[in-house]
């Protein structure tokens, strides 16, 4: 007598789906929580300069972004040919950057403002005297953490 029936008599038992709404729903929620949707809609163009030994942000959620450039085509004749100064959505002064660093800074929870980072994103064609300027206040508002955005270098 043989202990194993090869008889094709049994079926598959249903799988249980009753806690899968459940965990699509956990996972949709934590996707939510977790994804930025804020993006800067770029009212300067700029031509980021070429560099070699690059790194990439270790956190980007504690930066704030500063675009640096002349103005786009739709833009120029409101603003000038000039390089001008975009904070978030709005084209600004360089005596505004210092509001809007404190601003951004106060947003963050006191466990990240000690990796509060300003990153420069400047048009390669940019007088150095904006630049110059910009770091100044910067150094006023005690943002320190200062980064360059670049391309990198291809041969």
């Amino acid at each position: 007598m043989s202990r194993f029936n090869k008889g094709g008599g049994r079926e598959m038992p249903e799988m249980n789906t009753s806690s899968l709404p459940d965990l699509i729903f956990s996972i949709l929620f934590f996707f939510m929580m977790v994804t930025t949707m804020r993006e800067v809609t770029l009212m300067v163009k700029f031509d980021r300069p070429v560099g070699t030994q690059l790194e990439k942000l270790a956190r980007k959620s504690c930066t704030s972004f500063i675009y640096i450039g002349q103005p786009n085509e739709q833009n120029r004749g409101k603003y000038g040919s000039g390089s001008r100064i975009q904070l978030n959505d709005k084209i600004a002064e360089a005596s505004e950057v210092y509001d809007f660093v404190m601003t951004e800074r106060n947003t963050l929870a006191e466990v990240d403002k000690p990796f509060y980072t300003v990153s420069l994103k400047v048009d390669h064609q940019t007088p150095m005297g904006i630049i110059t300027d910009v770091k100044q206040i910067l150094r006023k508002a005690y943002a320190l953490k200062i980064v360059y955005s670049a391309n990198k270098q291809t041969n």
